[in-house]
């Protein structure tokens, strides 16, 4: 098995704070954010932060479907995870200071153990395109929300 890792990363036009309050308002702003890959949202536990337990179902594919059930924490300040109960997925939001007074840059990534023999090796070349232009819909609903084009 070997590690799979997609990352993204977007600037955004709004100040690194506030962008991260956003992200971590999983009972809130967070669920706008989701793009038709996502389904069955649920806030369990929290819903700010620290100590969230959120679900959702992921559909990559037509036929590759996850069921995640994340564990949020924020290890480090401007940083966001998610660690899925029910698989070796782990997905980390980075917001820092962007290139601009008053931006931030927002990168994410997501990174599995993936499958071994000719599987692992198709997920390992497909997996990361399919989840990048989820990763990249899904930070331009966030730059929406945060300047303003989506309320």
């Amino acid at each position: 098995m070997a590690l799979v890792e997609v990352s993204r990363q977007r600037e955004i036009a709004a100040q690194p704070d506030d962008v991260l309050d956003a992200l971590a308002d999983y009972a809130g702003t967070r669920e706008r954010l989701l793009t038709e890959h996502f389904s069955e949202y649920e806030v369990r536990e929290g819903g700010d932060g620290k100590g969230t337990v959120v679900h959702w179902r992921l559909q990559a594919t037509s036929r590759r479907v996850r069921d995640c059930l994340m564990d949020v924490d924020e290890p480090a300040e401007g940083q966001l995870t998610e660690r899925d109960r029910n698989s070796s997925m782990v997905t980390t939001w980075t917001v820092t200071p962007g290139s601009a007074e008053g931006a931030s840059r927002v990168t994410v990534t997501t990174a599995w153990q993936g499958a071994g023999g000719v599987g692992g090796f198709f997920e390992r070349v497909f997996a990361p395109k399919g989840l990048g232009r989820i990763h990249d819909a899904v930070l331009a609903r966030l730059a929406g929300v945060m300047e303003g084009q989506q309320r």
